[in-house]
């Protein structure tokens, strides 16, 4: 399913989007969270899980025998960042949904 959600830019962007618009919404209507706190601890969750979740399952150039002239051998050879963007997402929506509901941070 992520892989045909990955398929297009466009495709990634909306559903990235979507999911987070939902998650907000989530934590402001349910846990008494304002619109730009609520946003501010999604953004915060959502790029330290990027990080997080980006080396899972990246090849390098060395390792797939197809290293690219000039390049770095280490470099991914093909780093997946669609898919890597949508389970970010995916993740950070439930961390999001947790964290808002174990932490007190009503008035946020």
């Amino acid at each position: 399913m992520v892989k045909a959600l990955a398929a297009s830019f466009w495709t990634t962007a909306a559903v990235v989007v979507a999911v987070s618009a939902v998650a907000i919404a989530i934590v402001v209507n349910a846990f008494d969270l304002r619109v730009s706190g609520g946003t501010a601890l999604y953004f915060i969750i959502w790029w330290t899980l990027l990080f997080a979740i980006l080396p899972f399952g990246v090849r390098s150039q060395a390792e797939a025998g197809e290293v690219v002239h000039g390049s770095e051998p280490g470099a991914p050879a093909a780093p997946g960042l669609r898919e890597k963007a949508l389970w970010t997402t995916f993740v950070s929506a439930v961390v999001l949904v947790i964290v808002a509901g174990i932490l007190p941070l009503s008035g946020l």
